[in-house]
């Protein structure tokens, strides 16, 4: 129950795309923003766009909102070498579909984004599908050898 009204909450406010923001005394916070469309055909492009403000550029958890998150954001540049050497594309799939919940990702910071995703085009869940197979397949290119 939880989890359907984190999705529900999540595809209403359509608030993701996390920015750093400074307080008046250069704090850190997240400042969180509506999506914003980029092409499904790019994972390099979505990754830049949805991933790279938490998680840097090259995936190692060292975006610019990184200071203000509660958990350091995963490196997912050690996601085939903390699965015994075998990118994890399944798993990595159903995080961006479902989400991991709290406990698995160290908080509830990092948007579920297959719902979110499917508010960019409602009527084609096609679209969703390459999103999420284009974005796995990007941040398999980011694996440390």
């Amino acid at each position: 129950m939880f989890k359907q009204a984190f999705i529900v909450l999540g595809t209403l406010l359509v608030a993701i795309t996390v920015t750093l923001a400074q307080t008046a005394t250069t704090n850190p916070v997240v400042k969180k923003e509506p999506i914003q469309q980029t092409s499904p055909a790019s994972g390099k492009d979505m990754f830049n766009a949805y991933c790279a403000p938490c998680h840097g550029i090259d995936g190692k958890g060292n975006g610019p909102a990184a200071a203000a998150m509660k958990s350091p954001p995963t490196d997912l540049s050690e996601l085939a070498k903390t699965h015994n050497g075998k990118y994890p594309a399944a798993y990595v799939s159903g995080i961006l579909r479902f989400g991991s919940g709290p406990s698995s990702h160290g908080s509830a910071d990092m948007p579920v984004w297959g719902p979110l995703f499917r508010s960019l085009d409602k009527y084609h869940d096609a679209v969703e599908q390459q999103r999420v197979s284009n974005l796995v397949s990007y941040i398999e290119t980011l694996q440390v050898k």
